[in-house]
């Protein structure tokens, strides 16, 4: 298992020969509080992770014990004057977005907290997989903001307008069980199984053809909102894209040989 690390909050961890990446929020003496730094590295970690070809999916996890993270740094913004605070603006949010935008299908693995712009941050991913620690919510209208981290958009693509408005109107925190049952988070495990379930979830992904999966992403992602004429051609699109490829020679070729596929990635 291969490390990489970037600035000092942020680790990249290769698994399965480099095809599983595992993306970890690394401060923990501030509960992966989202700093300017911090920012900055995800930012980086997203974008060097979304370059690689070999890699087909990435998992998101915590190095802390309570908290997967409990969203922006208040402390440091506390220091910022108004221009301070705009000037960070961008940093803060090529973090959400460089999650957002991995090509690839990401999980987040939560436990503890994950509040404001750390629920965002597993929001931002395909899928969410909670241990029974986990408390979500975002809380941003009871500190004088909103959710900028995409959670205006992202929580009502899972659970639907009102329920999404109610969340985040009461600024309440949500326990796992009825994150579960809300749809808030996708799989619920036991306490301390969240990570390793993540990942157990992420090497059956893996093994399918990353030509496919990439594709299949995009497919999803962009077919989002569209009406279903609409949406039908975003996935003829994706089709075509992968119709030809040498995935597609090799996934039929297995098939009929009954043997397991050697993906060219192509």
């Amino acid at each position: 298992m291969g490390e990489e690390r970037f600035g000092e909050f942020v680790l990249v961890r290769r698994h399965e020969e480099g095809e599983v990446a595992e993306l970890v929020l690394d401060r923990p003496k501030a509960m992966n509080a989202v700093s300017t730094e911090m920012a900055r590295s995800v930012a980086a970690a997203c974008s060097a992770l979304g370059g690689d070809g070999t890699v087909r999916v990435v998992v998101l996890t915590s190095t802390h014990e309570r908290a997967f993270c409990v969203g922006a740094d208040l402390k440091e913004r506390n220091s910022f004057s108004d221009a301070d605070l705009l000037r960070q603006r961008p940093v803060s949010r090529g973090a959400y977005t460089g999650v957002l935008e991995l090509p690839v299908p990401t999980i987040a693995a939560v436990h503890g907290f994950a509040l404001g712009g750390g629920f965002e941050m597993a929001l931002s991913c395909d899928l969410i997989v909670a241990d029974r620690t986990a408390v979500v919510g975002l809380p941003e209208v009871s500190v004088g903001v909103i959710p900028g981290g995409g959670g205006t958009q992202l929580l009502p693509r899972r659970v639907g307008a009102a329920r999404a408005a109610e969340l985040i109107f009461t600024a309440r925190r949500v326990e796992a069980e009825e994150a579960h049952r809300l749809g808030l988070v996708d799989q619920l495990v036991e306490a301390g199984e969240d990570r390793a379930e993540a990942l157990s979830l992420a090497a059956r992904i893996a093994a399918n053809s990353p030509v496919g999966l990439r594709a299949a992403k995009r497919a999803l992602r962009l077919g989002q909102g569209l009406d279903l004429r609409a949406g039908l051609e975003v996935e003829d699109a994706a089709w075509r894209a992968v119709a030809f490829s040498g995935d597609r020679a090799e996934g039929v070729a297995a098939f009929n040989e009954r043997r397991v596929a050697r993906w060219p990635g192509q």
